[in-house]
């Protein structure tokens, strides 16, 4: 896996491992994007990308590849108000008052992937936060019923280092060929 020359990370696996779920050329929104890393590389792929974050200096690096927004996540409103995308992503992130407006913004037929750290992680370094830490099940509670879970794990990781993570891909149910059917196309 390649890293992002900007960044110096990798593609998360979890986004990569989800990617098949992604239409084609589809909208694709990074919450928190930081540096880019998951922008630069789903540019590479033909998606039309939306990045956000409060660091208008990482976000200077994106503007010839995504529409960029500069926004304080925590304290002003969401940004997208009701715009809807084929894929939202969020990685590394939490900020709970975000959840429903993060799965409000996938649209139908569109896919969820969202990974941060949960509960155990301050035993063994940052964020120590609880604030900052997925409850047990956080995720699953967060997303259903409105999406279709594909996958989910809750638990402790040594790759890309050692952690505490919930991670889930998750889908909004359509009428037509949806990312279900592109994950069932798939297995």
């Amino acid at each position: 896996m390649t890293q992002d020359i900007h960044t110096g990370l990798p593609p998360s696996a979890w986004i990569v491992r989800h990617a098949a779920l992604l239409r084609a050329g589809g909208k694709v929104l990074d919450v928190a994007c930081g540096g880019g890393r998951h922008v630069r590389w789903l540019q590479q792929r033909g998606h039309t990308l939306f990045a956000v974050d409060r660091n208008a200096e990482a976000l200077a690096g994106l503007q010839d590849i995504a529409q960029v927004r500069v926004a304080d996540l925590e304290s002003g409103p969401w940004p997208y108000a009701q715009q809807t995308f084929d894929a939202v992503l969020v990685t590394n992130y939490l900020w709970r008052p975000l959840l429903p407006h993060i799965v409000q913004a996938v649209a139908p037929g569109g896919v969820l992937l969202y990974e941060t750290f949960a509960l155990g992680q301050a035993s063994i370094g940052k964020p120590s936060n609880p604030e900052f830490l997925l409850r047990p099940g956080e995720l699953l509670d967060a997303v259903r019923p409105a999406l279709r879970v594909i996958a989910f794990e809750d638990g402790f990781t040594t790759t890309p280092h050692p952690a505490y993570v919930q991670r889930i891909a998750a889908v909004r149910e359509a009428t037509n060929a949806s990312a279900a059917d592109r994950y069932n196309l798939l297995i």
